[in-house]
């Protein structure tokens, strides 16, 4: 098979929080497909490329996602997909009867920073970029969700219901931009290799939500007996997903969300 199987090269994608976990490594792979790659994120990953430019964007504010497009078409005459992938998880109860109000009960500073980062940073920057998507009739917008999104997660039922947005988005979004050639698909990641977004108070926070022990947490990550295919994910499998969908290879896929998640399931 030809190394340019895909055909994404001189291709421009901006992808959203691309300095960690899986954004980065879809950013590397697209990288090595010899894509124009920008970057969207608070601060700038350790990766770097001749073709990766890094656009300091706070992608839940309208003003810095608009100029995010303006740069990027002004530095490479257009756009060609979109990978919304910036997110964040904040582990907390919808009830905590032991500590009632207590640091990992829901509340609504933590309602309004998941929805603002996870779907509202999808609605802006799906729209600035499917503007000029829709124009030249062409194009695909690609939403990370998570395996949380399609089947809910104790202790992360906000971090779930913005994934369900989020699949809501892609099969709305790929009804209302079909008719402009312009593709919408969703990928949803279960149980993934460490990254450096599993910190420790993370842990901490979604262990004491599942009443566990952060060494009880982590033996579950290891244990992988619901996982058909015996493993964690690895997040090259990911963005290798990713460079697929943004190609022509899948140009009659659209409206969907893939699972990979090795075949995880709660059945």
């Amino acid at each position: 098979m030809s190394e340019n199987w895909l055909d994404l090269a001189g291709k421009t994608i901006i992808v959203t929080g691309g300095s960690s976990g899986i954004g980065n490594a879809i950013v590397e792979e697209l990288v090595a497909q010899n894509v124009n790659v920008i970057n969207a994120d608070l601060k700038s990953g350790e990766f770097k490329a001749k073709n990766l430019t890094f656009v300091q964007t706070d992608v839940t504010s309208p003003q810095a996602v608009e100029a995010l497009v303006e740069q990027t078409v002004a530095k490479f005459g257009t756009i060609d997909g979109l990978v919304n992938n910036a997110g964040i998880n904040l582990p907390r109860l919808l009830v905590d009867d032991k500590q009632p109000k207590g640091q990992y009960e829901l509340t609504e500073t933590a309602f309004n920073k998941m929805f603002a980062v996870n779907v509202k940073s999808v609605f802006l920057t799906s729209q600035a970029v499917g503007r000029i998507l829709v124009h030249k009739h062409e194009g695909v917008i690609v939403n990370m969700s998570s395996e949380a999104g399609l089947e809910g997660s104790q202790g992360q039922s906000v971090y779930s219901a913005t994934k369900g947005a989020i699949n809501g988005f892609t099969r709305s979004w790929a009804k209302e931009l079909g008719e402009y050639n312009v593709r919408v698909v969703g990928i949803a990641p279960g149980i993934m290799e460490a990254t450096g977004l599993r910190t420790p108070s993370y842990e901490e926070a979604l262990a004491y939500t599942r009443h566990k022990t952060v060494e009880q947490l982590r033996a579950g990550y290891k244990s992988t007996t619901t996982t058909p295919l015996g493993r964690s994910g690895h997040l090259s499998e990911v963005a290798d997903l990713v460079c697929y969908y943004l190609s022509g290879r899948s140009s009659y896929i659209t409206g969907v969300t893939t699972n990979v998640a090795g075949g995880k399931s709660r059945g």
